[in-house]
This record gives structure tokens, C-alpha cells and sequence, in this order.
């Protein structure tokens, strides 16, 4: 979902009565970033409270690449990271996921090895359907075990885009909620849903309901869903003891754009940039009689912060073993404060842009290649920048690009080189990025190798099905990231 798909951040079709609701009750954050313009090194570097470039989350099989998790890859989240269920445990947290994990889907992987209780859901896109002879289809988990697969016992029609996937995964929260609430027991929930990564879909009494079509109707859905969560709190009389924050993975896809993809508001280009289009996020505090009401932040945030002020609400500190790049919002949330911090913005292995105050310096600039974009794959549909949104990787270390986003948030009009302005701006960022870039260890990387033969063939839990299907022969490669 994109920063621009809720009413409460600008959203003409008003659509989303929930989620502004949630955000008039609690606090606004209108400065908010993922720590990567992709699904999986995102939720990696929410769930560890590190950069994707830390955890392993990353390529270097070319420069500035992004990369993920399709069902070909061999890697996925090391054992050697420390994600947020495994901390919260030790505080007597029992954990769930539902939904999309995306960090690696080989049982080395799973959810469960990693501090999660509990997992409805599937750890890849519901892309497909697929023959289950040259790509299986993927599956879907009820805790250690498959208990389906996309397209044939969990159904996703391509043509309407009905499928009630977000219904089941509504019902699974609900039901957790209330049985941790009746056993007493502080709980994590991560409700991972995907209908708004294309392909689209909706349950049928949304469908063709929105003023924006099948893309607005799956978004009415999760603005529905995210409504009966904080009425469930609510009624079952915990919702004062009770965080809840919501966000996105990355900006919306504009390749799938207009009839699958969503709106980024103001923010040049969307999903796979660092431009703000793809990487600021629409997010939303809620914890009534503790946040004042109709709060609005612009501390500059991440999805990394989650890791760090959950472990903070939970009485919990940070460990102390490791570089830790999210920071504990409850000063900003509770006090409203603001602390001074930078945002880095990563494509892979490469430092793109630093935002420090209201400057955003690019030191490279890329959309995508000239190749790719003949073919029809764009990522900043009818917006073009003379010199900002290039189709070659350029290079901006000596002169990097400046925008002061407060008065410029589409990135439209670069500072000029000559200005006081750019110059003192600049000094500060060069500062930040030589400070971060002596302290950085970057982790092995787990995007590099692909191999047909570690694709989902034999989940866990087929045989009970007669789902099992023959992998062929092992082949590993290396994987081809062109954007």
C-alpha cells in the first residue's frame, strides 16, 4: 500500500473510515519509511531492527539490485539474526504471524525456527497459479505444516479477483486475540496481509464497491478488517493494554498501476525506487488512554523502529551484540518528542539517498534500465525529472542531488550546487554517511543463489495431502536481478 491510499493522508475517494479513525484516536506518523523499496528485505530488517544490507537481505550479484524471496532462492533469514519473537519470549510473549513471511521458505526458514508460535499464512506471494510440474504452486501453513495451496484448496480468481483470503486471515487474528485474552497471556501479533500486492483480490461483498476499483476494494477490505481488530481490543476490554501500528512493506507498485496499483500521494515514482514514492510509508499509532488523540509526528521513522519500541514496551533491551538501526519511538509516541536521526535509503549494496531534517541527498540515482523500461516496465509512470529519475545508474557522490522535501516533496527541484543552503546541507550528510558507512559490517548475502530444485515441491505435511511433487535435479545459479 502506498502513502497515498488513506483517507487520512489525502486520499480523494475517502474510502478508508477505519484506518482514519485509527489514526484520529491515535498519532499520524506522516514522515515514515520502510528500510527498503522490496517486500522481503523490508519485513527482514522490521523484524531484526536492522538494514537488509546487515541481516543478509541483499545481492551482490550486481550493483543496486533489488532483490527477495521468490520460491527459486536458497537463502532467507539467518540464524545468526535475532528477530523480535525470539526477544519477546523471554518476556513470556507468545507470537503469531498470519499472512505473508517472504524471509525464506525452506524449513530452515520457517517462522516457527525463529520465534513464532504460531503461523497461518504462506511464506511467498500469491503469485500463480502454476503447473506444479515446472514451478509448484505455493503453499499455505497452519503452524509446522501445509495444510493447501494457492489456486487449487485456497482459490484466487484472476478474472473477478474474488478470493476471501483476507476474511480468513481477519478471523485467525480475532480468534488469537481472544484466546490469549482469556488465558492472560501478553501477546505478538503480526498480521502480514497481501491483497494489495498484485494480483488483486478482494472477498466477494467488496468486490466492485470502491470509486478505484479492484485495487480500492481490496484496500475497503483491509481498512474493514483493520476496523473489527481494534473493535475486538475494544470490547474484550484490553485495547488500553494493547499497541497496534500499522504500515506498509514499501511504497505502491506503479508498475500495476492504474488497475492494480496504489497511490504514493505526492512522492515521485513508487515500489523498487528509493525516490520517496517508494519508500515513505502511510503509518498509524494506536494505544488509547496512552497516545493523546489526533496526534501528528514528523519524526522521521522506520519500520525498524518497530523492533526496537516493541522491546521497549515489553520491558526488554536491544541486543547489545549488534549493530541495531531501529530506534524506541515511545518518547516521540507518548511525549512527542522528536529525535534527530538519519534515514539511508538502500537498494541493495548500495547507499542510494540520506534524509537527515527535511534534506534527502541522492548520491545515485536509478528507475530502471532503459532495457527494462522498453519492455514496458515502469516504475515512474508519467513522471519524468530531467536528471533524478534516470534509466542509467548515475553517480552523484562528488555533487549529490538535494531536495529540502518540506517545500519540495516531489522531488521536482534539485538545490542548486552554488547555495549556501546546498552546502550546509551537504557538509551534515557527508558526515552521516562516512559515520555510517565506518561502522557498517555487511552481512553474507542471502540473495545470490537460486535453484529450481528448492522450490516449494515438498512442504511439510504434503504426504498427508498427496501434494508432494518431485523436484527435479539440484543446478544452482546465480539469480538474475535486473531492477
Amino acid at each position: 500500500m502506498g502513502w497515498g491510499d488513506l483517507g487520512a493522508f489525502g486520499e480523494p475517494s475517502k474510502e478508508t473510515p477505519n484506518l482514519d479513525q485509527m489514526a484520529a484516536e491515535g498519532m499520524l506518523f506522516l514522515d515514515f519509511y520502510t528500510a527498503n523499496p522490496l517486500c522481503s528485505p523490508s519485513r527482514a530488517a522490521l523484524l531484526t531492527g536492522r538494514l537488509p544490507v546487515r541481516n543478509g537481505f541483499y545481492t551482490t550479484n550486481a550493483h543496486a539490485r533489488n532483490a527477495y524471496t521468490p520460491q527459486d532462492i536458497v537463502g532467507g533469514i539467518p540464524d545468526s539474526e535475532l528477530l523480535l519473537p525470539e526477544l519477546l519470549k523471554k518476556a513470556g510473549y507468545t507470537n503469531k504471524i498470519i499472512g505473508k513471511w517472504h524471509l525464506g521458505h525452506r524449513p530452515q526458514f520457517h517462522p516457527l525456527k525463529h520465534g513464532f508460535d504460531e503461523w497461518f499464512g504462506s511464506p511467498n506471494c500469491h503469485f500463480g497459479p502454476y503447473d506444479n510440474r515446472e514451478r509448484p504452486n505455493i503453499p499455505v501453513y497452519r503452524d509446522w505444516e501445509m495444510i493447501g495451496r494457492y489456486y487449487e484448496d485456497f482459490k484466487i480468481d484472476l478474472k473477478t479477483g474474488e478470493a476471501n483470503l483476507t476474511q480468513l486471515y481477519l478471523q485467525e487474528a480475532l480468534d488469537f486475540i481472544s484466546k490469549q485474552q482469556a488465558s492472560q497471556q501478553p501477546f505478538f501479533l503480526y498480521w502480514a496481509i497481501d491483497a494489495t500486492h498484485a494480483p488483486v483480490y478482494a472477498s466477494k461483498q467488496f468486490l466492485g464497491t470502491s470509486q478505484r476499483g479492484l485495487y480500492g476494494d481490496a484496500v475497503r477490505e483491509i481498512d474493514d478488517s483493520v476496523g473489527k481488530i481494534l473493535q475486538h481490543l475494544q470490547q474484550l476490554g484490553i485495547s488500553e493494554n494493547t499497541f497496534v501500528f500499522f504500515t506498509s512493506d514499501n511504497g505502491a507498485a506503479l508498475i500495476s498501476a492504474p488497475r492494480q496499483g496504489g497511490s504514493n500521494g505526492p512522492f515521485l515514482c513508487g515500489k523498487q525506487t528509493t525516490f520517496e514514492g517508494g519508500m515513505r510509508e502511510p503509518a498509524i499509532a494506536w494505544w488509547p488512554g496512552h497516545i493523546p488523540a489526533g496526534g501528528v509526528s514528523h519524526q522521521l521513522g522506520s519500520v525498524m523502529d518497530l523492533f526496537s519500541t516493541s522491546l521497549s514496551l515489553a520491558g526488554l533491551q536491544p541486543p547489545s551484540d549488534r549493530q541495531i538501526d531501529g530506534i524506541d519511538l515511545l518518547p516521540v509516541i507518548l511525549q512527542g518528542k522528536l529525535i534527530d536521526r538519519p534515514i539511508f535509503y538502500y537498494r541493495g549494496n548500495e547507499l542510494m539517498a540520506v534524509r537527515a531534517g527535511p534534506y534527502k541527498a541522492h548520491y545515485w540515482t536509478w528507475s530502471n534500465s532503459w532495457e527494462e523500461h522498453s519492455k514496458g516496465i515502469d516504475f515512474c509512470p508519467g513522471q519524468s525529472v530531467s536528471g533524478v529519475t534516470t534509466h542509467t545508474q548515475e553517480e552523484h557522490t562528488c555533487l549529490p542531488l538535494l531536495f529540502h522535501l518540506g517545500r519540495d516533496p516531489g522531488e521536482k527541484f534539485p538545490l542548486s550546487f552554488a547555495s549556501e543552503e546546498y552546502q550546509r546541507a551537504v557538509e551534515r550528510m557527508s558526515g552521516l554517511v562516512q559515520q555510517h558507512k565506518a561502522t557498517l559490517v555487511p552481512g553474507q548475502p542471502q540473495l545470490n543463489v537460486c535453484d529450481q530444485a528448492v522450490m516449494n515441491w515438498s512442504p511439510p505435511g504434503c504426504e498427508k495431502l498427496g501434494k508432494c511433487l518431485k523436484a527435479p535435479e539440484s543446478d544452482p545459479k546465480k539469480c538474475s536481478w535486473p531492477h
